[in-house]
């Protein structure tokens, strides 16, 4: 499969405002941000397992050249995707018969964006406006190119297009 679509990973429900800011700049006619998201690819439902779930976020970045992760306040401490909390995971087994996998949602796709590293160029956004690595997660925090999206102007924390814009295009 040829990788020709950047992947973006986040805490969806803390920082979908970061998350539909990159989806505007993409898709508005002002800003000339241009990618194909990876998630148009692959759906997987809220009610599938969190393993196939996860076999479907595989796919979706092995079809990427670009992975770009938003890390927020809650990004590092985010549970979802674990193991544990799927209805099939009883005495510490699958009940289905899947590989027991804890790493969160977000885990588990910065691990792979580390594993494929030669073949994926890495922006870890911050929905801030300074970088702060200690809220990254640590598989990912010493790789790819870190940068707020957000600056401060007369006080307020307003979005940095142009930083984003020349992260993505590096």
């Amino acid at each position: 499969m040829y990788r020709t679509r950047t992947y973006i990973a986040a805490d969806w429900d803390g920082d979908i405002d970061a998350v539909n800011a990159l989806h505007n700049w993409n898709n508005g006619k002002k800003w000339s941000l241009s990618f194909t998201d990876a998630h148009d690819l692959t759906k997987s439902s809220d009610s599938s397992l969190n393993c196939s779930i996860k076999a479907s976020l595989s796919t979706r970045m092995d079809a990427s050249k670009t992975f770009v992760l938003i890390v927020g306040k809650d990004t590092k401490s985010r549970k979802a995707g674990e193991c544990t909390y799927c209805n099939n995971y009883k005495g510490g087994k699958c009940l289905t018969g899947h590989t027991i996998n804890n790493d969160s949602f977000i885990e588990y796709e910065c691990k792979k964006a580390v594993r494929d590293r030669d073949k994926l160029k890495i922006i870890v956004l911050y929905n801030a406006a300074t970088v702060d690595k200690s809220k990254c997660p640590d598989a990912i925090k010493s790789y790819g190119q870190h940068v707020a999206m957000q600056k401060m102007e007369n006080g307020t924390h307003v979005w940095d297009y142009q930083a984003v814009k020349n992260a993505l295009e590096a």
